[in-house]
């Protein structure tokens, strides 16, 4: 299997256009050791050449264009991406599917709560139709394995999380299941498995046993506090108010990450707020002496 991070950073990306915080500032000045990151989403392939994207940033015309492989050119109009699946309906993971427009229909994947979403308080579903047919739903049950045409060695198992739907949803302050997914992807070919959770707001025993069992773990690394955002002034939530785990401390990402062994661990979908961004802090430091990578746009993973 092969693994590509496309984008590696929350909702605004780092740096985010409006913002001046220390990372932000830093970045642009050039007075911290960081790289600029796009919004999260990575893409998978058996073969190295037909890829599925898992969520679509609104930074994906400029990923792709990063993402030499995308673009095999082998006719006049072409794209190595063959489908999307979407693990919730936030905006950052969701409004790359409008520049993705001139290549409908597109197959999309996803559970029917995003699906209405996306059919309501962001009706991207209704306003592709007018494009070649627009997007081709496909349902996943969250409880159901599945596979896609073309993808013969891979299979996708939905596990629900506990999260938040996005600000926009008609349902914000009522969670149904399906409103996000993490994945495990299963490489039948080399007997090995990816978890994919960009979005966790909790860690229990039923994931704890999932990571064990992956090959690589690759999750929620939002904030490093819970109350980072409060902290640096930037907003009023909390991580777990948003739906997202914190990193540090008793209860954190962490403490739960430092009691495996067996996966790669990797953090994405990092905050702009969030120090390990700065590649000279401690607390990025702290991460590199327990094993746990940083995720950056271009990053290539083979399982």
């Amino acid at each position: 299997m092969h693994i590509y991070v496309l984008g590696s950073a929350a909702g605004g990306g780092f740096p985010q256009w409006n913002c001046n915080c220390p990372n932000c500032h830093g970045v642009r000045t050039g007075t911290i050791s960081a790289k600029a990151r796009t919004q999260s989403s990575i893409a998978i392939s058996e073969n190295g050449t037909d890829w599925i994207l898992l969520n679509a940033s609104p930074d994906i015309r400029q990923q792709l264009f990063d993402f030499k492989t995308a673009q095999p050119a082998r006719q006049l109009r072409d794209t190595g991406i063959r489908s999307v699946i979407l693990m919730d309906s936030q905006l950052d993971h969701t409004t790359g599917l409008l520049t993705l427009r001139e290549g409908c229909p597109i197959d999309v994947w996803c559970t029917e709560m995003v699906y209405q979403d996306l059919s309501s308080g962001f009706p991207v579903f209704n306003m592709l139709k007018h494009w070649n047919g627009g997007l081709q739903y496909h349902q996943i049950d969250p409880k159901q394995a599945f596979k896609i045409d073309g993808f013969e060695q891979l299979e996708f198992l939905p596990f629900v999380i506990q999260s938040a739907a996005p600000p926009y949803s008609p349902h914000r302050h009522d969670p149904h299941e399906g409103d996000n997914i993490a994945l495990i992807i299963k490489d039948h070919k080399t007997q090995k498995q990816l978890f994919y959770a960009p979005g966790l707001g909790k860690i229990d025993e039923s994931i704890m046993q999932i990571m064990r069992d992956s090959d690589c773990v690759m999750i929620d690394g939002t904030l490093w506090t819970d109350d980072e955002m409060q902290q640096t002034g930037v907003g009023v939530k909390t991580g777990r108010e948003m739906g997202h785990l914190y990193i540090s401390g008793e209860g954190g990402s962490l403490s739960y990450l430092n009691q495996l062994e067996r996966p790669k661990k990797v953090l994405i979908h990092i905050n702009n707020t969030n120090p390990i961004l700065n590649e000279n802090s401690t607390q990025c430091a702290e991460l590199k002496a327990h094993g746990v990578d940083v995720a950056y746009d271009g990053m290539q993973i083979e399982l």
